[in-house]
């Protein structure tokens, strides 16, 4: 039914698609888009570019998303949590970049413990599959950034708790770019992903503790690539 995408701008051209869809008609109110899976398949794209999509088309009132039951053409008017926090961080520049880590080292240790907690089978296996990804792409800065958003989505996931992953979809545009501004510090991805397998290797033993550790492990060399980026800008100003 849909094409697969081949450039970089991967949300904007599944929205694309889909808004044509509804302009002809096939896609009419009320009809139920295939699980997140199912579309990413179909498009040839990560999980994390049809959620950035889907979240595009609920803010443009093209989509609506009902709990336990999937998501629905609509032509209602909605306004996302994502717009509000977005407004927030970029209008305080460079304060903004900080408070996003910060709110990142609150929030994810615990995602991490949640995880090893209650992560199924499925959820591992999807943990296992961004990995596997990164591994193959520390050479092409999106397909890393994207599976990497897509680890960083399953653990949300595995937490179990639907105001979690709320909270981590409402920022998943701001960590793309937040990814994207570290990824050209030296040595950034290799250091990333070894963090990624230390949580990874946590969540399959079911240990919180080691977790939460490692995910504070990771925030804290985000941290510390975020403001290399900010004093590599400076200095070229």
């Amino acid at each position: 039914m849909y094409k697969a995408i081949q450039t970089s701008r991967l949300y904007e051209q599944i929205v694309q698609q889909i808004e044509e869809s509804v302009r002809k008609g096939t896609l009419r109110e009320g009809d139920q888009l295939p699980a997140e899976r199912e579309l990413a398949q179909q498009f040839g794209v990560s999980r994390t570019a049809v959620r950035e999509a889907i979240k595009t088309l609920h803010e443009k009132g093209l989509v609506e998303a009902l709990p336990g039951r999937g998501t629905f053409v609509t032509n209602g008017q909605s306004k996302s949590m994502r717009q509000s926090v977005d407004r927030i961080l970029k209008s305080s520049q460079p304060d903004g970049t900080a408070w996003l880590v910060e709110f990142r080292e609150i929030l994810e240790p615990e995602i991490a413990a949640l995880a090893a907690t209650r992560a199924g089978e499925q959820d591992i296996a999807a943990m296992r599959d961004a990995v596997r990804v990164m591994d193959m792409s520390q050479r092409d800065p999106s397909a890393f950034i994207e599976a990497d958003l897509d680890f960083h989505l399953s653990l949300a996931e595995a937490a179990a708790n639907p105001l979690i992953l709320s909270l981590i979809d409402s920022i998943v545009g701001l960590l793309r770019e937040q990814r994207m501004q570290i990824f050209y510090i030296a040595g950034g991805p290799e250091r990333g992903q070894a963090h990624h397998k230390r949580i990874l290797a946590a969540i399959e033993r079911h240990d919180p503790q080691r977790a939460r550790d490692a995910m504070r492990l990771h925030l804290q060399q985000v941290r510390d690539d975020s403001r290399n980026t900010v004093s590599e800008q400076g200095t070229k100003n």
